[in-house]
């Protein structure tokens, strides 16, 4: 259910603005969108556990506010976080 310390660090350097940058937008976004896949995963075989649906919905509102501030403050990198991690179809 959780992501690994070397999972994470592969989101940090693919995202981030170098290898060591885990608090920018896009690195954020990024770690939140694999939790909430894996927790989408755990939670299709596990349909009771009410507290994975709970962590899932508020990471879900996490990313959403992280999104709407990348949105308003750089369009771009907004427009290119949406496209790598195929949020929007």
């Amino acid at each position: 259910m959780t992501i690994t310390k070397e999972k994470t660090k592969d989101i940090i350097s693919s995202y981030g603005k170098n290898g060591e940058d885990s608090g920018s937008s896009e690195a954020q976004i990024a770690i939140f969108t694999e939790r909430i896949r894996n927790l989408t995963d755990h939670l299709k075989v596990n349909k009771k556990d009410r507290s994975a649906q709970r962590g899932l919905m508020l990471l879900v509102a996490q990313r959403a506010k992280l999104l709407k501030y990348l949105k308003r403050t750089k369009l771009e990198d907004y427009k290119q976080i949406i496209n790598k991690l195929e949020l929007r179809k």
